[in-house]
């Protein structure tokens, strides 16, 4: 009976579970204006301890710390692009989504097709050496006979 009572009651307080949960964070300070733009520029900006997420989108303390200094330094009066110039003099160009094309960044442009282009070329030079392995060398007399007689004895045992 205590069972079926718990039960009940657990079933009529689950609708209230949903209120739970946690939920996204609500921007509280500051004008809505300033805060559109720094979440324009966070998504813009790399979070450096998260992979592949952008400020915006990171819940880190880092990514926490961050947006409080964009919001301050627009508050301040800096632009959007007087920020982003800011966090890459500071963090370097990987601190952005889509780093500008130059000689120090080439690497973040063209590396993965590089190692692609190395990986078939690799692939490529393992098959024709496999290739010329097998062609290269044929069986001899005595290891053909051994075959010949390994397959009669397995045709054998699987017809048994």
């Amino acid at each position: 009976m205590k069972k079926i009572l718990l039960s009940a009651l657990l079933c009529l307080l689950l609708p209230l579970s949903y209120q739970l949960q946690a939920k996204e964070a609500v921007y509280t300070t500051g004008a809505p204006e300033i805060h559109g733009r720094v979440m324009g520029v966070s998504e813009e900006l790399r979070c450096l301890v998260c992979q592949g997420q952008s400020l915006a989108d990171s819940n880190s303390d880092f990514a926490k710390d961050m947006r409080a200094q964009i919001q301050e330094m627009m508050e301040g009066g800096m632009s959007d692009r007087q920020v982003v110039d800011f966090m890459v003099v500071r963090y370097g160009d990987y601190v952005r989504y889509r780093p500008p094309f130059k000689a120090s960044t080439i690497l973040l442009w063209f590396g993965p097709f590089i190692l692609l282009g190395v990986g078939v070329a690799v692939l490529y030079a393992n098959v024709l050496r496999r290739g010329k392995q097998i062609n290269e060398t044929p069986l001899t007399e005595e290891q053909q006979r051994r075959a010949a007689e390994l397959l009669k004895k397995d045709s054998g045992e699987n017809k048994a």
